[in-house]
């Protein structure tokens, strides 16, 4: 079986996709090497960039290459369900828009984890950080890897080789031109993501006799399928898994996640965060639309013989470079596109993770401790987003052991993800947790969510649970990317036996051996849908930093919490025709906001951006409560 390999066409193209990224971020290293902002110019642009290049930043952050590989095979192994994303996109855009972007900006903070210092103590952000940094680090590795599979799989070139190539392309822009670089980078390879999407879909679409009928064969082969609610935790994929456990998941990644909350910090105002991230989820609609209509195309090309079954790929991941070659190889520089494509996804948000990493790092873990010059704090940044950047290329390794990369990704965004956004949960509406509590519940919820993980490695759902739709062996070629009736072919049934041999392959049957193993009771609970791994982790963060912050008299404790940093869920303007009586015991019997005087205002409200004369102070006062201090200018 040959493999197809690129044309000098090709490699033009891939090539001047990397030239472009890298030439983006010597522009900015050389446009802003005068600039006097120091660290906030280079880790947040000057807090001065414009809602386009920030949603499109915004969108191509986590929608990666992940999205380019993972979405596709979904479509083809598990049908549309994966498609009832587009509506969690808009709860998470309502959700973070009115609690977590004005909550933020408002405290003027750099770093996510500030506000766990402010709200909590010290011990708590430097515990928020490092589980942020773990989780990134690996996340980043998943998303390093996934490329490279592609171009191993459409070149032959060498894996580890790809790996590297990404690693140190993203790594050198980024250490160059810091957020500006980043951000107008990701709006290039955005492009580029949609044009590889688009020109698969036309082309494959044509050789279908249009999307119609490639609808219709996925209607026969049971991909079309939206209408699944059951309630079973165990079902992989189902309405409420989706949009319940999606909605918990991407409110960790759009609410709190240094990588996504940086983008909205470099805004003008509070306003323009709020478009971008609107903006933002138009560009989803598009994006994972694009990605799931391209599964539609695969299953409808292959709907006669399974590649994998025929041994013309390895993994599901693999799908989507073996059409391109199928279908696009006579079009000289296209396939190029198409790893162009699948390698920006990658180079978006490897460069968004590393720029992320080293900002929290810079002001969680350094500042509070040393006092440096601003050149001396530029350079050490700088050197952090290297370091960074070769900690992600070492643990891409890992990620070629942990099955297909979509749900890889997912479990690692949900294991500290969710943990995450419950801590943070506790700080904005809990004002009965205090700092014994947070750090006591953070440490459960990754505890918890960890062993999850480990113990769904070893026990696996069964078939009635995930559901994996029958695929179609009756009518294979002889040899990968053949034509079907070709002069070539042979007996599809004798093909598929010795490729089933060759791979250790076995086709949607259970084992031979039908002994059934006994398994523990706790064997159920491992087998929950990833999906739900976020919102375990949440609950139990939350359930056990109540518990805990009640019995280390938080609940006397409430009343020193500085209400600028909660934001009550009954407070919200729609709430507005409920008594303030009401409200105070909804807020557990704490005081409500007290909007600043007019000369203590810390915008102005005509720019909706900070004034030059105000400046916003936060310290511990002796009681353990935190009080805003206001410094004006004289």
């Amino acid at each position: 079986m040959e493999k197809r390999t690129f044309a000098a066409a090709d490699y033009a193209v891939f090539g001047l996709m990397l030239a472009l990224s890298a030439a983006i971020g010597i522009f900015y290293a050389i446009k802003d090497r005068r600039s006097k902002d120091g660290t906030e110019g280079y880790l947040l642009a000057g807090r001065s960039m414009s809602i386009w290049p920030v949603a499109a930043s915004l969108t191509v952050s986590f929608m990666s290459a992940i999205t380019v590989l993972g979405t596709p095979a979904e479509m083809y192994w598990f049908g549309t369900m994966f498609w009832w994303l587009l509506l969690v996109f808009i709860i998470v855009a309502i959700v973070v828009s009115q609690v977590y972007i004005p909550l933020f900006y408002t405290l003027g903070i750099t770093s996510t984890y500030e506000y766990l210092e402010m709200r909590f103590n010290r011990p708590v952000r430097i515990l928020g950080t490092f589980c942020y940094l773990i989780q990134n680090v690996l996340y980043m590795g998943i998303v390093i890897y996934g490329p490279a599979l592609a171009l191993n799989e459409v070149t032959g070139f060498d894996l580890w080789m790809a790996v590297f190539t990404t690693g140190l392309v993203c790594t050198f822009y980024t250490t160059l031109g810091g957020l500006k670089a980043v951000l107008w980078t990701d709006v290039f390879q955005g492009i580029v993501m949609c044009a590889g999407f688009i020109a698969v879909i036309i082309k494959g679409s044509e050789l279908e006799g249009g999307f119609g009928n490639v609808w219709r064969k996925c209607e026969e082969g049971g991909r079309i399928d939206f209408l699944r609610f059951d309630t079973d935790l165990r079902i992989r994929h189902s309405f409420w898994s989706m949009v319940l456990g999606g909605a918990v998941l991407w409110v960790s990644v759009y609410g709190v996640n240094q990588s996504q909350v940086q983008r909205y910090l470099c805004c003008k105002s509070v306003k323009r965060a709020s478009q971008a991230l609107y903006l933002n989820v138009a560009g989803l609609y598009i994006v994972v639309s694009l990605a799931c209509m391209t599964g539609l195309v695969i299953y409808a090309r292959y709907s006669a013989c399974d590649p994998i079954n025929q041994g013309c790929v390895d993994k599901k991941d693999q799908l989507f470079p073996y059409l391109v070659m199928d279908i696009l190889h006579d079009y000289p520089g296209v396939p190029g596109l198409f790893v162009a494509c699948v390698f920006s996804g990658s180079l978006s948000t490897v460069s968004s993770g590393i720029n992320a990493m080293a900002t929290v790092t810079i002001e969680d873990l350094i500042k509070p401790f040393a006092k440096w010059s601003e050149r001396t704090y530029m350079w050490v940044t700088k050197g952090l987003v290297i370091l960074f950047g070769l900690c992600s290329i070492g643990v891409a390794v890992l990620a070629s052991y942990l099955g297909g990369i979509l749900q890889a990704a997912y479990s690692i965004l949900g294991m500290i993800g969710g943990p995450l956004i419950g801590l943070f949960t506790l700080g904005v509406y809990i004002p009965f947790c205090n700092s014994i509590g947070a750090f006591t519940g953070l440490v459960g919820g990754v505890v918890m969510t960890t062993w999850m993980y480990i113990g769904s490695q070893s026990y696996k759902a069964g078939p009635e649970f995930t559901r994996e739709l029958p695929r179609n062996t009756t009518n294979c070629p002889a040899y990968c990317n053949t034509i079907i009736g070709s002069e070539n072919s042979i007996n599809a049934t004798t093909m598929r036996m010795e490729v089933s041999t060759a791979t250790n392959y076995i086709y949607n049957t259970t084992a031979f051996d039908n002994t059934e193993v006994e398994e523990p009771a706790i064997a159920e609970f491992y087998k929950i849908s990833y999906h739900y791994v976020t919102c375990i982790g949440m609950a139990c963060t939350v359930i056990l930093g109540m518990i805990v912050g009640l019995m280390s008299c938080g609940w006397r404790q409430r009343v020193t919490v500085d209400p600028n940093l909660m934001a009550p869920f009954f407070d919200h303007k729609m709430f507005c025709w409920i008594p303030e009586k009401v409200r105070y015991y909804l807020r557990f019997c704490v005081k409500g906001k007290v909007p600043p005087k007019p000369e203590q205002e810390l915008y102005d409200i005509s720019r909706g951006v900070y004034t030059e004369n105000s400046l916003a102070n936060v310290t511990a006062s002796p009681n353990g409560g935190y009080e805003n201090q206001i410094r004006m200018d004289e």
